[in-house]
């Protein structure tokens, strides 16, 4: 493994059992995350992206979902054949994620207090309750969330998405992870506010050195915060690029597709999209 790749995944496998019988949904995917970069992951919807991360988490639906064939290597540890409470100390410690909509992620019973609280509880045993407490008051600071005093009394639906989205960075961040998963973290979010969490994250990256992984199926949101892009089609990375080279030079015909779809000023309103089919044979296995 390269210095500088902290996490490297490699020809990764994963199913789901279902009542028609066994699916595979990830067909030998592959990529690297290096240090203090953020790769995203693109490509519509079902083609595995979400998989993926739940799969590097370990957070996929037992029994129904396993993976079957792969690694997952973390500074040289297979995360694949790591023993379950070994995989529970890490997630949210090492590894942590920020979940699409942060109305379900977050716990609707408790406090942002309390929540906050529970994550120091189990990754930083070492601190009491009043050093917890200061401690979470000043990620709600780090996170920009206006009077953080108030807002660790109050409960998720007293806040707006956006600061939801912003106590579950908070929660994500709390500590000090080496690397961080975003599932879409802005798409419940209109865009003046998605364009703040777009800042912030930059900011906090910046600030911790962290790696990110980026997951959407906005380019305009890859251009912004992404450095390298790993294209998804049908369960498989069919490109995987420096985010400049991607957008001047796509390689893959579904990539080609992807930014053919983007909307440009150049272009004359109201005009039908021109969609060129895909050659199948790049995907044999699909075939059929």
């Amino acid at each position: 493994m390269q210095d500088d790749v902290i996490l490297s995944v490699r020809d990764l496998e994963t199913e789901f059992a279902t009542d028609d019988g066994v699916v595979k949904i990830l067909h030998g995917v592959s990529f690297d995350v290096r240090k203090g970069r953020t790769l995203g992951l693109v490509g519509e919807s079902g083609c595995g992206k979400s998989v993926t991360s739940m799969s590097i988490m370990g957070l996929l639906p037992k029994p129904y979902g396993r993976v079957t064939k792969g690694q997952i290597l973390y500074r040289g540890t297979d995360l694949v054949t790591l023993p379950p409470e070994e995989m529970y100390a890490m997630r949210g410690d090492r590894i942590s994620m920020i979940f699409q909509d942060p109305m379900t992620a977050l716990n609707p019973v408790h406090t942002v207090g309390r929540q906050l609280n529970e994550v120091l509880e189990l990754h930083r045993p070492d601190l009491d309750k009043q050093a917890r407490t200061a401690y979470s008051l000043e990620m709600l600071k780090k996170v920009k969330i206006p009077m953080p005093d108030k807002r660790l009394k109050e409960y998720p639906h007293n806040l707006s998405g956006g600061m939801r989205q912003r106590v579950m960075i908070a929660m994500a961040l709390a500590c000090k992870p080496d690397i961080l998963i975003c599932d879409e973290p802005t798409t419940a979010l209109d865009v003046t506010v998605q364009a703040s969490i777009l800042e912030l994250m930059n900011e906090l990256q910046e600030e911790t050195g962290m790696s990110m992984i980026f997951i959407t199926h906005d380019l305009g949101v890859v251009a912004e915060i992404c450095d390298d892009v790993a294209v998804m089609y049908g369960g498989k990375v069919v490109e995987h690029a420096d985010v400049f080279d991607l957008f001047d030079n796509p390689q893959h015909p579904y990539t080609e597709r992807l930014m053919g779809l983007m909307p440009s000023l150049d272009n004359e309103p109201k005009q039908p999209i021109e969609i060129k089919p895909i050659d199948v044979t790049l995907f044999p296995e699909f075939k059929g």
